[in-house]
């Protein structure tokens, strides 16, 4: 195999398929990037047995053929060159040549036939959505991916397609998170994708990215973004009835304004630590909401109006939990809904339902 291409565009694509490479792998070629040269395209395909990453540039192939090279090395050997050509050889032996300017490196690669097979979708149903939109979406509901083995669902998101609407849910045991959008799509789809290949996902979105094609089959999924390509497996199992767990009541509601809240919060948790469980004390009402915090750091408080109708109430919660609520609502205003102390609070947009994210209170001591 012996090919010549643009050092920027070659690097930007190592890069972005490098993050599906495996660290450390008892197969010496997850370790690796696989290189494929044919009819001037290099194809470039990044996997760790969960996820693949693959992606095409063009090249002037001189000799068509395809090997596996270390991607670590590879990377930091790539970035450093200093022209913006560069031509990469790699003999019968499988020694990698890499040539830029005056500068030579000869490094060990390995065949392309030590490389696991790529997973295939037999598939030609494919749901179109807006690259913005589909970022957008995981982004407000990622957090809440749960990281823990207890439920192995839980480490995904649960997609769910059908009367021309996507929906994706995060929950973790804590807290819920639900983005809602409309699509052109007749179908109907349920699976679940792993917290960790969404995240790869909206690193792949850009501001070029017009249209992302999903596609689920069996076990897996491909999600087109661009040039590049992200084949994940699905999880497995049953997910939460989560819509059991949204009250259907509120006898408190409030809408407040979304960065003056994190501001409030942000202040009281100026005295928690990760060793600290104290809960971020809020007392609801008169159109007030008065926040305090006591820890063995010291004690704080603060208050800030808001549009209050029904009960007054006083609750706590996590503040990091409630943070993120807020952090990812991604609204000037929100809407806080609440059925007493011990109930979870809902929160959505003051105006529609494209999310709804629900945490749970913690216990205060009296």
């Amino acid at each position: 195999m012996k090919f010549e291409c643009n050092r920027i565009k070659f690097t930007e694509a190592v890069t972005n398929v490098q993050r599906a490479v495996s660290a450390k792998s008892s197969t010496p070629a997850l370790e690796g990037i696989l290189i494929k040269a044919t009819q001037n395209t290099l194809t470039l395909f990044g996997y760790d047995m969960d996820i693949c990453i693959i992606t095409t540039i063009e090249a002037r192939v001189m000799h068509e053929g395809a090997a596996v090279i270390t991607a670590k090395l590879f990377s930091e050997i790539i970035k450093k060159l200093p022209e913006d050509k560069i031509t990469i050889e790699v003999d019968e032996k499988n020694i990698v040549y890499i040539t830029s300017g005056k500068v030579d490196y000869k490094i060990i690669g390995m065949p392309a036939s030590d490389y696991p097979e790529i997973p295939l979708i037999n598939s030609n149903d494919t749901i179109t959505i807006e690259g913005e939109t589909l970022s957008s979406m995981i982004r407000q509901t990622i957090y809440a991916v749960s990281d823990k083995d207890i439920k192995p669902a839980h480490k995904g998101s649960l997609f769910e397609i059908n009367n021309q609407t996507i929906r994706i849910v995060s929950v973790d045991g804590y807290r819920l998170a639900i983005r809602t959008e409309k699509i052109d799509y007749d179908g109907e789809k349920t699976f679940i994708v792993p917290g960790k290949s969404l995240l790869e996902i909206i690193k792949l979105i850009t501001d070029e990215t017009k249209l992302v094609e999903i596609t689920a089959s069996g076990r897996h999924i491909i999600f087109k973004i661009g040039s590049y390509s992200v084949i994940s497996r699905l999880i497995e199992g049953e997910f939460m009835n989560y819509k059991t767990s949204i009250p259907r009541t509120h006898s408190t509601t409030m809408m407040v304004n979304t960065r003056k809240m994190i501001s409030t919060i942000e202040r009281m948790s100026l005295l928690l630590t990760d060793k600290m469980k104290s809960p971020i004390r809020c007392l609801i009402d008169n159109g007030v909401i008065k926040t305090s915090c006591n820890t063995p750091l010291g004690q704080a408080s603060d208050e800030i109006e808001a549009i209050i109708e029904g009960e007054g109430v006083e609750i706590g919660f996590n503040n990091r939990f409630l943070l993120d609520a807020l952090r990812y609502s991604e609204t000037d205003m929100v809407k806080l809904m609440l059925n007493g102390a011990l109930s979870p609070m809902v929160v959505t947009p003051t105006e529609g339902d494209s999310f709804l994210f629900l945490l749970l209170p913690m216990r205060l001591a009296r």
